[in-house]
């Protein structure tokens, strides 16, 4: 629960794009997929809904996006743990990619409909490739978390 309260903290550190945009890393849909998917016992779904609130708070986008979108992914992963739990890593990894791409464009659709401002598409998807790059990066630090935690589970990164 601190983790994704960390990630949601670090979200707020700016990437720089080219204009002077800036861009970050959606951390805490990468923990919410992780933790979902292997030890959802430790990541309760109200705290994934109140860190969504949370995250809506920090970069002022329409409250309850985030909590919706944490909400939707957490309920699919956790869902489909008896399907993909057991995966190589490059199999979830494409998984990831596949929820990501699903989950910023929920995002992306709300945020601009909510705020009837058109949100820049190329934004959203150097966030989007940012995030699915840097999975495996988190990844490992999940999975060193995990090993320390009682009832810990093996590695899947084979």
């Amino acid at each position: 629960m601190l983790l994704l309260l960390f990630l949601a903290v670090l979200g707020q550190l700016p990437f720089s794009l080219p204009g002077d945009s800036a861009v970050t890393p959606y951390f805490v849909l990468m923990a919410v997929f992780y933790w979902g998917l292997h030890r959802p016992d430790l990541v309760p779904a109200v705290v994934v809904f109140l860190v969504g609130l949370l995250q809506d708070a920090l970069e002022g986008e329409p409250f309850g996006v985030n909590a919706f979108v944490l909400i939707a992914v957490y309920w699919f992963v956790s869902s489909q743990q008896r399907h993909f739990g057991d995966r190589p890593f490059v199999v979830l990894w494409l998984v990831f990619a596949l929820v990501a791409l699903v989950a910023e464009a929920l995002r992306w659709l709300l945020v601009s409909t909510l705020t009837t401002t058109l949100i820049a598409p190329w934004s959203v998807t150097f966030e989007y490739l940012m995030t699915v790059a840097l999975y495996p990066v988190l990844t490992i630090a999940f999975v060193l978390a995990q090993k320390t935690l009682p009832r810990g589970g093996g590695d899947f990164m084979d």
